[in-house]
């Protein structure tokens, strides 16, 4: 007598809609899986190597370092830092976090 009653036809799409976008999502993450991966590339790099790819950049900042590796401002952000203490770069400019840095010896 009862049963499941047939759903509207406005019901199915919404479910069809749900259904594509998790598929999107889930392709989504596995892009960010490799972003990842070239985060651990960069980090593995040595000081010397990232220093010769910063090399041509007329002002070095934090956001073109992290644009050059495809990273996140916050991993660019631990390796300017990084190379500041070492000596490698030089801060010459900026104001509030934004600051423009040089390499030292060229």
């Amino acid at each position: 007598m009862g049963g499941v009653k047939k759903k509207p036809l406005s019901a199915i799409e919404k479910a069809q809609r749900r259904r594509e976008e998790e598929e999107r999502r889930k392709k989504k993450g596995a892009a960010t899986t490799a972003a990842k991966e070239q985060t651990q590339v960069v980090l593995s790099l040595p000081d010397d190597e990232i220093v010769k790819q910063i090399a041509p950049l007329k002002a070095v900042t934090i956001y073109s370092v992290a644009r050059m590796f495809n990273i996140k401002a916050s991993i660019a952000n631990q390796i300017v830092k990084s190379l500041v203490e070492k000596g490698k770069l030089e801060k010459v400019g900026g104001f509030s976090g934004h600051y423009v840095y040089k390499v030292v010896g060229a």
